[in-house]
């Protein structure tokens, strides 16, 4: 049998369905593990677990391994925890009388406070549901939970449960001028996150003359950003104040109450778009020299943030044939005092 070149060992997964014939042709030629997991790219202790569980006790056939793995792969998972028959019996009766499952989770806690092998998150409560055989105790336990749903929706997909933005207004229907900056007072946001996403500063960029103004934010929720983005763009004159894009984050929910309060129009980029922002972008980007991340943002006050814009209002830009963002800003509207936050 040859073997030919050897392979990198790769990742440990299960064996496909061709590899089980190579082990088997191997094991049958006298082979060792250690060359046959060379010539798979696999490591020996792969090849071993492969044989040990699937020779069904006899000697190791491909056919048989593949008939053992996907017998095997069909068995309903429990949770290790729920494999306590005195906790599933506790679920089940709770589950009968009318709890639901984040109160017997609750209760548990509550009950046995010390003892960490009887606490658990609805989570696991769930999938043990879900994997149970089909027959009367499943069709029973299940009509047992407030919705009585006989399938669960997946966590991680389909729509976003965490609630939709209403009226979103497209980024297709700002006006031409807005994308050629060739006209002011059209700007791009965006919050810029701190440690573990528990803090941020908002971001505001004019695009044509990538003034930036930097928001105190007292939280990332959307009542933070209608208040720290107010406060910056108010003292903006209204002629250069006509637009605003964000991205679709939940943080822009209260758009409308903002687009009133300001006399500004609010547009959305499209989902995973952000060149739709690249001014705001290259922006944060610029920001994090002084923001690094992992900075808890909420330790910065207003007037600590607003000292940081001006060093990037007043760095030459290539864009701006070398001019100043702020410059450019206050040549705009001669007569205006240029406005950088309270």
């Amino acid at each position: 049998m040859g073997y030919g070149v050897a392979m990198r060992t790769r990742p440990y997964c299960h064996l496909s369905a061709e590899e089980p014939e190579t082990v088997s042709l191997g094991l049958a030629a006298g082979h060792s593990l250690r060359q046959m997991a060379m010539v798979l790219g696999r490591a020996p202790s792969t090849i071993s677990r492969e044989i040990a569980r699937n020779a069904g006790g006899k000697q190791y056939r491909a056919c048989t391994a593949h008939t053992l793995a996907s017998t095997r792969a069909q068995q309903p998972r429990r949770f290790r925890k729920l494999r306590d028959p005195w906790l599933w019996s506790y679920i089940q009766r709770a589950l009968r009388e009318g709890s639901s499952l984040e109160q017997i989770a609750g209760r548990l806690q509550r009950a046995y406070p010390d003892d960490m092998g009887k606490h658990l998150s609805t989570e696991p409560l769930y999938a043990a549901l879900d994997v149970l055989p089909h027959g009367a105790l499943r069709t029973e336990l299940l009509a047992a939970l407030r919705q009585a749903r006989k399938t669960r929706r997946p966590r991680a997909r389909g729509r976003d449960r965490r609630g939709q933005i209403p009226n979103m207004p497209p980024l297709a229907e700002r006006a031409v001028e807005g994308t050629s900056r060739t006209v002011s007072g059209h700007w791009e946001g965006d919050l810029l996150k701190g440690a573990r996403n528990g803090s941020a500063i908002g971001t505001l960029v004019e695009r044509t003359t990538r003034l930036v103004l930097v928001a105190k934010m007292d939280g990332t929720d959307a009542a933070s950003a209608y208040r720290g983005f107010t406060k910056q763009l108010q003292p903006v004159p209204a002629p250069l104040r006509k637009t605003l894009t964000y991205d679709r984050g939940k943080e822009m929910a209260e758009h409308e109450r903002l687009a009133n309060r300001l006399a500004i129009q609010v547009f959305f980029a499209d989902p995973h778009s952000p060149w739709q922002r690249g001014t705001n972008e290259n922006t944060n980007g610029l920001l994090r020299q002084y923001l690094p991340k992992g900075t808890d943002l909420s330790s910065y006050t207003q007037r600590e943030l607003t000292a940081i814009a001006p060093r990037l209002n007043t760095r030459p830009r290539k864009c701006l044939t070398v001019a100043t963002p702020l410059a450019v800003y206050a040549h705009l509207r001669p007569h205006t005092p240029v406005a950088l936050g309270p």
